[in-house]
């Protein structure tokens, strides 16, 4: 892997969530899911990243897993985001809140998605900070942007 991270700009577009309140709780209307979820500060990130990648990058919404299961040897695990292209996983975007530092440790943790998976491209993001990389070979490589869909 390339030696050093690349922080990806991302300009989210304008907030246009339902957002209601139930018990006390915020609750915030997932549109791929097409359910409404408790708002934590991860899923704010995953809510305004999906935005991001339908309203600025053109994804399109219907080629998005939310939430993915996936089974590991000794463990299942869920995918934040999983992107399809031509039927099979293309990108797995893990989501963390705004707090929680990008390190070392997310990023093994994607890379341990991507065993089962096997996507050419992996993206982190806490929201301010986002980064990708793309399978180049058997090697991997911090990417300057994202990938448009186009």
């Amino acid at each position: 892997m390339d030696k050093s991270p690349i922080l990806i700009p991302v300009n989210y577009p304008d907030p246009d969530f339902k957002v209601t309140r139930v018990r006390g709780k915020q609750i915030i209307r997932d549109v791929i899911r097409k359910k409404d979820i408790i708002l934590t500060p991860e899923e704010w990130v995953r809510q305004n990243f999906i935005q991001y990648l339908i309203q600025v990058l053109k994804y399109p919404a219907s080629l998005f897993s939310i939430e993915k299961e996936i089974r590991l040897p000794a463990l299942t695990k869920r995918c934040d985001i999983v992107v399809y292209r031509d039927a099979k996983p293309w990108m797995i975007i893990e989501c963390k809140e705004p707090k929680v530092t990008i390190n070392q440790k997310v990023l093994q943790q994607i890379l341990t998605y991507n065993m089962a998976l096997q996507t050419p491209f992996l993206v982190l993001t806490n929201g301010p900070r986002t980064y990708a990389i793309e399978r180049a070979g058997s090697t991997w490589q911090y990417l300057s942007a994202l990938p448009k869909w186009a």
